[in-house]
């Protein structure tokens, strides 16, 4: 059993994009890294926002697998996202415990995104589980929404992290 038709390009297509923009984040990382260093919560972040990436290129490259039925591919995925969630999580700590005050309620907000991010992963991963392809649209919001945090997070470490 394979993937139902389109989502072999779909997973393409994500995979290389999401390679595309973990490379910039750690580019990214290695021009600015002394001051990703002095932030106490930075490195965690930029780790968690390429573990989120990662996790798009693996989900995607165990959909392009020829043969394995959606039990199979959730197990795998279900697996990878407990890893991001972990690094997701392991972050999020992080910021709260570093931010003033006065930042607590950002922070939070900042929370939330980058779990939102995550958690479709998961979920889509125990729907595949059931035997159900739907849990491939769980999969693709999630896609979704860590290319548009990437994103985010991308500029706080190339622009926002220099002011």
């Amino acid at each position: 059993m394979t993937v139902p038709e389109g989502w072999g390009d779909f997973f393409v297509a994500t995979a290389g994009a999401a390679g595309a923009l973990a490379g910039l984040i750690i580019v990214a990382m290695s021009v600015n890294i002394k001051q990703i260093l002095d932030i106490p919560s930075m490195t965690s972040r930029a780790a968690a926002t390429v573990g989120s990436l990662v996790l798009i290129v693996v989900s995607a490259a165990a959909g392009l697998v020829p043969g394995q039925g959606p039990r199979l591919l959730g197990g795998e995925v279900l697996l990878f996202s407990l890893v991001a969630l972990g690094l997701t999580l392991d972050a999020s700590v992080r910021m709260l415990r570093a931010a003033p005050a006065e930042w607590r309620t950002s922070t939070w907000a900042k929370v939330v995104l980058a779990l939102v991010q995550v958690v479709p992963f998961s979920v889509g991963s125990v729907v595949l589980l059931t035997g159900s392809y739907a849990g491939l649209y769980w999969i693709a919001a999630g896609i979704v929404l860590v290319f548009a945090g990437s994103v985010g997070n991308a500029w706080v470490l190339l622009v926002e992290i220099l002011r």
